[in-house]
């Protein structure tokens, strides 16, 4: 039997519970119940780092093995180009089939989405411009284990090599010896010829540093466990990161038009992540009672129901608000990676929304279309940072270049004020350079 908490505006104690369940949920003790086996990830990935870039490939394959049970030696760290092609001659056809329409979805939407430079800014002789390249060489990281996830080798390649990025290097961990068949034949198929048997921080790490075998990346993406968001955490500055990603989480804003029995099922799919967080937030009373109804009759029916039903009772929650306007300021309070709307007037509680990593609109949207196939990247802003993060996309891997560009006589006329502005800063050397063109 399941339990859920459910939180209701007008009860005496209504904002400090929805208080502390958004604590709970931002301030990372889910990320910290997943990993209780190592309460100390900070320390230990700092001595993981240090050991990657003291000792390179040795270090990189001697952590492997320990954290992986594999065996693993610097020879092996890279997968052979056999070994991928054999995982992908393997691969199921219907799944390939599967996955190469995916692939069309992801990479017709990223295309669609891509920055374009707009025509330059053209005032007298002045031409200012932008100018957008790709990231050279990137790495995305692939997780592994129970957080076995192949659709991520999709929803990070992909929109790299739309952004024209020219060298995409991967990184799994070698449960049991062999990065996961499915992973590497999807490599294969996006013609990713550089993959590496390396998990959590270690992998990380080693993209980051670079090793003897292993060219250093500019960029690490990709979601992982407390170590993997550590690792990037520690390392930003030394290479670009998507973001620090936490447990996957939804928020779902109904009225009383929706369907219990689907809005419950949308709940239950979220929690199934172990951990996962899932709320609804409505206006409607008998809508909460009907979908904790159905959360104890659907969560009977699945395999991971004990997890799941674990997941429900510490991170998951039915709030019910005064109306939508309510349910929509608690959404931006809480800022989900994913956000699902379903209501009667879907455009208006959009307009309402701020901050949302994706958002799904309609009865008909469930959050699986976006994790697999509708085309946006499910690598999403976790723990509150949709605030200030977006989705994974090709833009991520673009760096902007500002162009700017003056004739004599234009540099002539805006002297005076540069001159100016660099003498009141003190910068006379500044002032100087405009100054000396004028002579």
């Amino acid at each position: 039997m399941t339990s859920i908490a459910l939180i209701a505006h007008g009860e005496p104690d209504f904002s400090g519970r929805v208080a502390q369940l958004r604590a709970t949920l931002h301030g990372g003790q889910v990320t910290a119940a997943r990993d209780q086996a190592a309460p100390d990830v900070t320390g230990a990935v700092r001595d993981i780092l240090a050991q990657v870039a003291a000792e390179g490939d040795e270090a990189a394959a001697r952590l492997t093995s320990k954290f992986d049970r594999a065996n693993i030696t610097k020879e092996t760290l890279r997968v052979p180009a056999a070994v991928m092609q054999a995982a992908h001659s393997k691969a199921d056809p219907e799944l390939l089939a599967l996955m190469r329409r995916a692939i069309t979805n992801i990479r017709s939407y990223q295309s669609h989405i891509l920055h374009k430079a707009p025509p330059p800014l053209v005032q007298g002789g002045r031409t200012l411009g932008v100018r957008y390249t790709p990231i050279d060489r990137v790495g995305c990281y692939v997780p592994g284990g129970k957080a076995l996830y192949p659709s991520t080798v999709l929803m990070t390649v992909v929109p790299a090599q739309v952004a024209g990025v020219r060298e995409i290097v991967m990184s799994s961990p070698p449960s049991g010896g062999e990065i996961n068949p499915m992973a590497l034949a999807l490599a294969y198929e996006l013609g990713i010829t550089e993959v590496y048997r390396m998990g959590g921080a270690v992998g990380v790490a080693a993209m980051a540093y670079g090793t003897p075998s292993i060219a250093p990346v500019q960029k690490i993406v990709g979601p992982g466990n407390a170590y993997v968001a550590e690792a990037k955490r520690q390392l930003f500055g030394k290479v670009g990161i998507d973001a620090i990603a936490g447990p996957s989480e939804v928020l779902i804003v109904a009225d009383d038009s929706a369907n219990a029995a689907w809005v419950a099922a949308d709940l239950l799919a979220q929690a199934e992540h172990d951990p996962g967080s899932a709320l609804l937030v409505t206006p409607s009373r008998q809508l909460a009672e009907q979908v904790a109804r159905e959360l104890e009759s659907q969560l009977a029916q699945l395999e991971r129901a004990e997890a799941i039903a674990a997941a429900l009772s510490r991170y998951c929650a039915l709030i019910v608000v005064a109306d939508l306007p309510a349910a929509c300021a608690l959404a931006n309070e809480f800022a989900t990676e994913h956000l699902q709307i379903i209501t009667r007037d879907n455009a208006t509680c959009l307009q309402a929304i701020r901050h949302a990593g994706a958002i799904f609109l309609g009865t008909h949207t469930p959050v699986p279309l976006g994790d697999y196939y509708a085309g946006p990247s499910h690598v999403l802003p976790t723990g509150g940072t949709a605030k200030f993060f977006g989705p994974l996309s090709c833009n991520d891997f673009l760096k902007a270049s500002s162009l700017i560009e003056y004739d004599a006589a234009s540099l002539k006329q805006d002297a005076r004020d540069v001159i100016d502005f660099a003498t009141r800063e003190g910068l006379t050397a500044h002032a100087n350079a405009v100054r000396i063109r004028g002579r």
